[in-house]
């Protein structure tokens, strides 16, 4: 790689003037940390995208599952239901909690396979089921279809949107559908607050135990007073700022998300994970032919300091959950030998593109573009 190249990095922030000017104001306005005008601002405008009532704005996304766990009460007396191609953070909380975890292999979509989920809980019967729900990639998982198994084996339902900000289903926004949904403003997100995450529902007794709980559980009194342990999970005033000026630049964010996918799929001649409806083409996956031909692609990326990576290693094959059930599991497993997480930043230039171009070469007549030799 020529020294006067930079790293083109899978899907970094992309904040300018209008962040670095949103966090001044909120810094000048002597509210630097914990809580402020601008989280209050924050929370009223995710509860508007989510079309929920209530937002509770956390320090990340899995601080966020956490507090769902605390207000069900989930413990070794619960199971839980999820997808096995997520990211850890859908089911750690639950672990921790000492919850019994279920994975349930994926669909076309990459999202939860629903006539297995059917099935998952069909045949366990469980007492106390909790069923999370992945919009993996920016692709919202079939909500109504979900909403309705859980009605039918008296579970309950929530929604992880981490990846799905701004994306919507069948006209329902992303986070919409369930008890509650959770959000993630992670740097690499589509939009970001450094770090962060929130808690989307219409239950306003939900909402306001969890704020309560990310703040140390303290009582309304002048001294501190507590009748439970909580957690430091609340998001500063300073980093509320920053998702405010995102969230006002998220349409333009999600034009750009959008052109991204268009360009590998005019550029790249395999095939990619297609998305849902709605999607906010958070990443663009492709499908190779092999695990050795998704190898060879992640190395010349890797030459040509380009980050890509692999899907999500479903977590049925994880060794720390090796001794969990799992309904199916072999199109996750595919997806994950085949799949290849692309660059798509929001900042994208001409110039990268032409960079992942020649990584994405292929010979015309050569129907796998990766079938020779680097």
């Amino acid at each position: 790689m020529s020294n006067t190249k930079s790293r083109i990095f899978l899907s970094p922030p992309f904040v300018g003037a209008a962040e670095r000017a949103a966090v001044a104001r909120a810094f000048d306005s002597g509210y630097v940390a914990p809580c402020g005008p601008q989280v209050d601002e924050f929370e009223r405008m995710l509860a508007k995208l989510a079309g929920r009532k209530y937002a509770v704005a956390v320090s990340s996304g899995t601080a966020a599952i956490d507090l769902l766990m605390a207000e069900l009460g989930v413990d070794e007396t619960w199971t839980v239901f999820a997808p096995t191609l997520t990211f850890i953070a859908t089911v750690g909380p639950a672990f921790h909690r000492g919850a019994k975890l279920v994975f349930v292999d994926s669909d076309a979509t990459g999202n939860i396979d629903v006539s297995l989920l059917e099935r998952a809980l069909g045949s366990l019967r469980a007492k106390k089921a909790l069923v999370v729900g992945v919009d993996l990639y920016g692709n919202c998982c079939d909500y109504g279809a979900i909403a309705k198994l859980c009605r039918k084996f008296g579970a309950v339902f929530v929604t992880d949107a981490a990846e799905a900000v701004g994306a919507t289903r069948e006209g329902r926004p992303a986070g919409s559908a369930g008890l509650a949904g959770v959000y993630s403003f992670n740097g690499n997100k589509i939009i970001t607050t450094s770090g962060g995450g929130a808690i989307v529902t219409d239950d306003r007794g939900l909402a306001e135990r969890a704020r309560k709980r990310a703040q140390q559980s303290r009582e309304k009194c002048v001294w501190y007073e507590h009748k439970e342990v909580g957690y430091n999970y609340r998001l500063s005033n300073i980093l509320a700022a920053l998702g405010l000026a995102q969230l006002g630049r998220l349409p333009a964010i999600l034009r750009k998300r959008e052109a991204n996918f268009k360009w590998y799929a005019k550029n790249w001649k395999g095939d990619l994970l297609a998305p849902t409806p709605g999607a906010n083409h958070w990443l663009t996956v492709s499908l190779l032919a092999s695990r050795r031909e998704r190898d060879r692609l992640l190395r010349r990326f890797a030459a040509a300091d380009i980050e890509a990576r692999p899907v999500w290693k479903p977590l049925h094959l994880q060794p720390v959950f090796a001794k969990c059930r799992v309904f199916g599991g072999e199109v996750a497993e595919a997806l994950f030998e085949r799949g290849v997480c692309l660059p798509s930043g929001t900042g994208l230039k001409s110039g990268d593109f032409a960079r992942i171009a020649a990584c994405l070469k292929y010979r015309e007549g050569v129907e796998n573009p990766l079938s020779e030799e680097d």
